[in-house]
């Protein structure tokens, strides 16, 4: 648990968990249509059903009480649980308002500028393509809202605030597992029960493979990597998503779409680069 982590391993952990995190905006739409719960409730099982699989995670892999890990530094871990919160109540909050490709754009592109401002690491190129990737890829007309627009900003802090916190955690399962528990239960007043089996089959798979294994290894690769390195790689995210609605939705793809893309790839790689 303790071993030297290369940053060839992290790089690739953290990779893995955008490709992860890709199919979780998929898994939220099936949510949505096949199960009547609201993106606020999906939210709220995404945490808690994380919690139970990293809870079963820590059982098999024989690891004690999670309880001193939380009265150690009880603010960082409930601050980074909160941060989850706000991070999925925001993006929801914004979509209606501003429209999912700005409320992508605000969440996801101003978290590698505010990490990058709060652990005062350098700005590099890789960072600007990025942002420029990132809006061509989820470009839409959308439409000026403060309230979108402060919810997307929040999104990004939430999200932003539990990378910086959980930079070089020695436990990153354990860390996942404890902010899970405190995010699923600030978003607990939001919870409501699926309609249909094929709902927590979903709910399953969400809480899985986008949630508990994702977080664990992108706070795993953070004990090896700069935060605002793992915060441009993570905008595979959206690539990945992307990809998925064109293959499985018919979702249509523009020129300009296919050139964010690209440009988001690159930045990827000459980060990683570096």
């Amino acid at each position: 648990m303790h071993s030297r982590l290369s940053t060839r391993r992290a790089l690739m952990y953290v990779v893995i968990a955008a490709i992860a995190w890709g199919t979780g905006g998929p898994t939220g739409a099936l949510l949505t249509q096949h199960a009547g719960l609201t993106p606020t409730a999906t939210s709220f099982w995404r945490l808690a059903t994380a919690a139970l699989w990293l809870a079963l995670a820590r059982r098999l892999s024989g690891r004690g009480a999670a309880r001193p890990h939380f009265t150690a530094t009880p603010l960082r871990h409930l601050v980074g649980g909160a941060g989850l919160a706000l991070c999925q109540l925001g993006y929801f909050i914004a979509i209606p308002r501003v429209g999912v490709g700005i409320a992508t754009v605000i969440a996801l592109g101003a978290a590698p500028v505010l990490i990058t401002l709060a652990t005062r690491e350098r700005f590099t190129k890789s960072i600007l393509v990025a942002l420029v990737g990132l809006t061509l890829l989820t470009f839409t007309t959308g439409q000026a809202n403060l309230t979108g627009i402060a919810a997307a900003l929040a999104s990004a802090t939430g999200y932003s605030a539990t990378t910086i916190l959980n930079r070089h955690t020695p436990d990153p399962l354990t860390t996942a597992f404890i902010g899970f528990v405190t995010g699923a239960a600030f978003l607990l007043p939001f919870a409501a029960l699926p309609t249909t089996p094929a709902g927590w089959l979903l709910i399953a798979y969400f809480g899985l493979i986008p949630t508990a294994l994702a977080y664990t290894l992108f706070y795993t690769g953070l004990r090896a990597l700069r935060a605002s390195t793992a915060s441009v790689v993570a905008l595979l995210e959206p690539v990945v998503a992307t990809a998925i609605g064109a293959a499985l939705f018919q979702e249509h793809l523009s020129t300009m779409s296919l050139v964010g893309g690209v440009l988001l790839l690159l930045a990827v790689t000459t980060q990683a680069r570096r």
